[in-house]
C-alpha cells in the first residue's frame, strides 16, 4: 500500500528548498528526529513484554511521577540528537534545565535548538493507548558558535522553524510542519520506513467533538463550564460528542482528522493551566494554525505569548477554527 508514496528521506530532499535556511542542517535534524521515533516505536511496542511499564521512581521538574518509558524516550532522543551534532541546544520536559552541546568541532556552525516532549501521555503506556512524542524547532538567537543561554530557548512560538509530532498508535505515524503545511509520514514497520500517507493535513472548519477532562467541570472558569453546556445542548448540529483520551497528541491528532476541539483551561486546581507552553502548546499551535486550525489560550493566540521560564505553563484551546473562536467568545462573555 505504501509503495506509491513517498518516504520521509524524499519529501524532506524535494522540500528543502522551501527551508529559510537552506543549509540542509534542518533537514539531517528532521532525519534525526526520525531516527529516534524509530527507536521509541520499538520500545513502546515492547511495553509489557520487558520491564519498561509502571514508574521509574524518579519525579521530574514538574513533580510528575516520571513513567520508565518516559526515561527510556528522553534518553533515546537526546542521544540522537547528540551524537548527530546538527544541534546547539536541547530542552526536554523531563530534563531540569536545557543542554548545552558543545560539538567536537570548535568551528561548529549549529544554529537550532530543540524543545522536545519525549513521550507525552505516557501514563497511559500501562493501559495500551496511544502516546505521542512532540518537538519544536528554532533558530538561535545568540551567537552561533558560542554555548547557548536560556535566551535560545524563551522564544515566541511565531519563531518556531519546524514543529512536529509522533504518534505510537495503531501505526505509528510522523506528522510535521516547516511553515509550508502539514504532511503525515506512516511508519511501515516491516522495513523501518516512513511514507507519506497524509498530504496537506488539514482541520475542519468546525467539527462535533470535543475533548476536555470533564471530571474536573467543578473547577473550570465559567466561560468554560458555559461552552461545555453548549457543546451538550440539542440544537442545530449539536449535541456535540465528547471525546477525550488524555493523550494530548492522540486528541489532537484526531480533532484534526475528524474536526474538533481540545480544551485544558486553567483550573483551581491548576491556576496556570497544566500544559507546557514551551514543549506541548507551542509545536501544537504551529501545527494547528498550518492546518486550517487556531490555537489559544481562551483570549489571545498562543504563539504570541513571550516564556518567562523553561516550564511554563498554559491553558489551551486548539482545534477546528469556529470552534475555538466560539469558546473564546464564551470565555470573553465571562
Amino acid at each position: 500500500m505504501f509503495s506509491k508514496h513517498k518516504t520521509l528521506g524524499e519529501f524532506i530532499i524535494e522540500n528543502q528548498t522551501e527551508f529559510r535556511y537552506s543549509t540542509g542542517e534542518l533537514s539531517k535534524l528532521i532525519n534525526a528526529i526520525r531516527l529516534a521515533a524509530k527507536v521509541v516505536n520499538h520500545e513502546v511496542n515492547k511495553a509489557g513484554l520487558v520491564d519498561i511499564l509502571g514508574t521509574a521512581g524518579d519525579t521530574n521538574i514538574q513533580g510528575e511521577n516520571q513513567q520508565k518509558l518516559d526515561v527510556l524516550a528522553n534518553e533515546k532522543f537526546i542521544q540522537t540528537l547528540k551524537n548527530r551534532e546538527i544541534v546547539c541546544g536541547i530542552a526536554s520536559e523531563e530534563e531540569d534545565d536545557f543542554i548545552s552541546i558543545n560539538s567536537q568541532d570548535e568551528n561548529h556552525q549549529n544554529k537550532y535548538v530543540v524543545l522536545i516532549d519525549p513521550l507525552d501521555g505516557s501514563s497511559n503506556i500501562d493501559v495500551n493507548v496511544s502516546v505521542g512524542t512532540i518537538f519544536s524547532v528554532y533558530r538561535r538567537v545568540t551567537p552561533v558558535g558560542t554555548p547557548v543561554t536560556l535566551e535560545d530557548f524563551l522564544q515566541p512560538g511565531k519563531n518556531q522553524v519546524a514543529a512536529g509530532y509522533i504518534i505510537y498508535g495503531t501505526s505509528t505515524m510522523l506528522v510535521y510542519t516547516t511553515g509550508h503545511g502539514v504532511n503525515g509520514f506512516t511508519l511501515n514497520p516491516a522495513i523501518g520506513t516512513f511514507y507519506l500517507s497524509h498530504p496537506n493535513m488539514q482541520f475542519p472548519e468546525t467539527g462535533k467533538i470535543y475533548s476536555v477532562n470533564e471530571g474536573n467541570y467543578i473547577h473550570f472558569p465559567q466561560g468554560v463550564k458555559d461552552y461545555i453546556k453548549y457543546c451538550q445542548k440539542e440544537e442545530g448540529d449539536r449535541p456535540y460528542t465528547s471525546r477525550y483520551i488524555g493523550s494530548l497528541v492522540s486528541d489532537f491528532h484526531r480533532n484534526m482528522i475528524k474536526g474538533g476541539i481540545y480544551l485544558y483551561p486553567k483550573s483551581s486546581k491548576a491556576q496556570k493551566g497544566k500544559l507546557r507552553l514551551l514543549y506541548e502548546c507551542n509545536p501544537m499551535a504551529f501545527l494547528a494554525e498550518q492546518a486550517n486550525g487556531k490555537a489559544s489560550d481562551g483570549f489571545k493566540r498562543i504563539m504570541e505569548i513571550q516564556p518567562t521560564e523553561l516550564h511554563e505553563r498554559v491553558p489551551f484551546f486548539c482545534g477546528s477554527k469556529k470552534m475555538v473562536e466560539r469558546a473564546e467568545e464564551f470565555m470573553s462573555d465571562s
